[in-house]
C-alpha cells in the first residue's frame, strides 16, 4: 500500500522542521515545501529570505526528504499586501498575518498540494485539529489560533498541525536530539512580510505622509502627526509630544484616530476611560463551526496575546456583536476579533466599530 502523502510548510524554522521530521517519524510520505511570500529582498539584515531556504533546504536533506521551492509573492501582494495598504489609508489597524495565513499557506499551498495529488497539508503552527474543529494547542502560551480563525473548513479538514500537541520545549529537545540544524535558530517575529525591521520606516516607502493635528480629548492642539497610519490605539511610544505633561506626569496614549479631520486624539494615563471599550462589532465574519447559533456566551480575544475575555457573542449576518463582561483596553479597528467555546475557536472577523 501507498503511503499517505503529506506536504509540510517548510519555513526555515525549528517548528516546521520538527513537524517535518515527526511526520515522517510516524510513517507518512513527507515532501516539504518553501513557500516565497515577499520578493523585495534588498539584502538588508530585516530580510532573510535567502537564510531561511538554505535552513529548509539543510533541513529537508538531513531528513531525506523532497524540498520544492515556490513563489506566492504576486499573489501576497495582490490579496493581502494590496488590502494592508488600503485600510492604512482608511486609517485603520489591519493584520496581514491572518490575512496571509487564509488568503496563501492555507490556500494558494493547499491548492498546490491538491494539484500534485497530495492527502494533507501540514505546517508548524501550534494548534490543533480533528478535522473539522480548529481546537487550542498544548502550549497555551504558544498558541496560534488567533492567526487561523479564518481559514476554509475544507482546508482544516485536510491540515495536520503536528506539534500542536506538544510544547515548545519539547520541540527544541527534539531538534537538538536529532540534530536539526535550526533547533537553536531564534523564533521569527514582527508582521510577515515586514520581519523585525522599523515600521514606520517601511510604510513610508508605500503611504504618503499626511501631517495633521494632536489633540487631547478637550480638543486642545499638542502637537503635528506625520500620518495616522503610523499609530495605533493604546500606542504609547513614538507619539511625540513626550516632553508635554499636561495636566499631571503621566505618559500619553493613542485614543482615537479621526480620518475624516486627520486628527489623532491622546490621553494620559494607562487607564484614562477612553482607552477602554465595552463591545465591537464585526465585518467580514469568519466561521469555522456553523451549529453555534445566533446568541451565546463565550470567550474572545482582541490581540494575540490577550487572555481570553468572558463575553456575550451574538451572530447578525456577516457581523459578530461581542459584549464584555470586563471593559477591554485599545480594542482597534481593523484587527481582528476571535470567539471561543472553552478549547475550540469558532471563528471571528474584523472589528468594525467599538463603543
Amino acid at each position: 500500500m501507498s503511503k499517505t502523502k503529506v506536504l509540510v510548510g517548510m519555513s526555515g524554522g525549528v517548528d516546521s522542521s520538527v513537524s517535518a521530521f515527526i511526520l515522517k517519524e510516524i510513517g507518512y510520505e513527507v515532501h516539504g515545501l518553501f513557500m516565497k511570500n515577499w520578493d523585495d529582498d534588498d539584502g538588508s539584515p530585516y530580510c532573510s529570505i535567502k537564510e531561511d531556504f538554505m535552513d529548509a533546504a539543510f533541513v529537508a536533506d538531513q531528513l531525506d526528504i523532497p524540498l520544492y521551492e515556490i513563489n506566492f509573492a504576486k499573489e501576497y501582494k495582490e490579496r493581502v499586501f494590496s488590502y494592508f495598504l488600503t485600510e492604512l489609508k482608511k486609517g485603520r489597524t489591519p493584520n496581514p498575518d491572518i490575512l496571509c495565513n487564509k488568503e496563501i499557506k492555507f490556500k494558494e499551498f493547499y491548492d498546490y498540494a491538491i494539484s500534485q495529488n497530495f492527502d494533507y497539508i501540514a505546517t508548524g503552527h501550534y494548534a490543533q485539529t480533528d478535522h473539522s474543529k480548529l481546537l487550542k494547542a498544548f502550549d497555551t502560551n504558544k498558541d496560534q489560533t488567533y492567526f487561523l480563525h479564518a481559514i476554509d473548513k475544507e482546508v482544516l479538514s485536510k491540515t495536520l498541525f503536528p506539534i500542536g500537541n506538544i510544547d515548545k520545549d519539547q520541540v527544541r529537545k527534539i531538534a537538538r536530539d536529532n540534530s536539526l540544524v535550526t533547533s537553536e535558530k531564534k523564533d521569527s517575529t514582527g508582521i510577515c512580510f515586514i520581519g523585525e525591521r522599523p515600521f514606520p520606516e517601511f510604510i513610508s516607502n508605500y503611504v504618503e505622509e499626511n501631517i495633521g493635528k494632536i489633540i487631547d480629548e478637550d480638543g486642545n492642539e499638542l502637537g503635528e502627526h506625520k500620518g495616522l497610519q503610523y499609530y495605533t490605539l493604546g500606542q504609547r511610544q513614538g507619539i511625540g509630544i513626550g516632553g508635554q505633561k499636561g495636566t499631571n506626569n503621566n505618559p500619553w496614549y493613542v485614543a482615537s484616530k479621526n480620518i475624516n479631520t486627520n486628527t489623532l486624539t491622546v490621553v494620559q494615563g494607562n487607564d484614562h476611560p477612553l482607552l477602554f471599550s465595552n463591545e465591537l462589532t464585526t465585518r467580514n465574519k469568519f466561521l469555522l463551526n456553523d451549529d453555534i447559533g445566533n446568541g451565546f456566551k463565550g470567550t474572545a480575544k482582541v490581540r494575540y496575546r490577550q487572555e481570553d475575555q468572558e463575553c456575550d457573542i451574538e451572530i447578525d449576518g456577516n457581523e459578530i456583536l461581542v459584549r464584555f463582561a470586563e471593559p477591554q483596553r485599545a480594542v482597534t479597528p481593523g484587527q481582528s476579533v476571535v470567539i471561543y467555546n472553552e478549547n475550540e475557536c469558532l471563528g471571528g472577523g474584523e472589528i468594525e466599530s467599538i463603543n
